[in-house]
């Protein structure tokens, strides 16, 4: 028993002497790590190395492509929402885009010696209309009816300039275009003292009574 006691005692004495010898060598802070030489602190230079910067994305060229429509027969539709469609073959395209453009305009206030969206007057605005499509037309609504050639009833026709005598006597003195001409009704767009641009009809008694004559300028 005795000798059990005394080897378990030496064996103790062994771990405790293996304990103390090995408890310097243990770290418990990187301070004791620097004291002993096994640790340094990273350079600012191989940390920012360190770091991968993530090179930035090429970008993606788009390529914009009109839009394509197709009917049910897949065959490629090339009419525009915004196309100006012929319907009657008596019509012409360059009457239906002075109309188009014109009509842009309703709404304007009137002003005298105005030809443009600030205000305009009954020939200004006929003058206007015309000149973006490079006919120059007289400025006033007098000279406006001494061109192009009269027609009759039967013949009126969109774009077709419409006359009045407002001031009574024989001199001209207000001019709009044909817009639509319907069995026996003429509307007409112009500029009017009170309203500005407007589309009026031939059939209203003001202007029935004032009506003068219409000039084709188109051929």
């Amino acid at each position: 028993m005795r000798a059990l006691q005394k080897t378990l005692i030496f064996i103790f004495l062994i771990a405790a002497q293996f304990v103390v010898a090995q408890s310097g060598k243990i770290v418990v802070s990187k301070e004791q790590a620097i004291k002993k030489g096994i640790y340094s602190p990273p350079s600012t230079e191989n940390a920012i190395a360190s770091i991968e910067t993530p090179k930035p994305e090429k970008e993606k060229k788009q390529s914009i492509k009109p839009k394509q429509k197709k009917d049910k027969n897949n065959i490629l539709v090339t009419k525009n929402d915004d196309d100006i469609i012929i319907l009657n073959e008596n019509d012409s395209y360059i009457a239906e885009q002075l109309i188009y453009n014109a009509s842009y305009n309703l709404g304007i206030k009137y002003r005298s010696g105005g030809t443009t969206r600030e205000g305009f007057d009954c020939s200004g605005l006929m003058y206007s209309t015309f000149k973006k499509f490079d006919i120059t037309l007289p400025r006033s609504s007098y000279e406006m009816a001494l061109i192009g050639r009269k027609v009759e009833p039967s013949e009126y026709k969109k774009g077709d300039l419409i006359f009045f005598r407002t001031f009574g006597g024989s001199r001209i003195s207000h001019v709009g275009m044909i817009t639509e001409v319907n069995g026996d009704e003429v509307k007409f767009i112009h500029s009017s003292t009170q309203l500005g641009v407007i589309v009026s009809s031939l059939k209203e008694p003001y202007y029935l009574r004032t009506f003068a004559q219409v000039n084709r300028v188109l051929e």
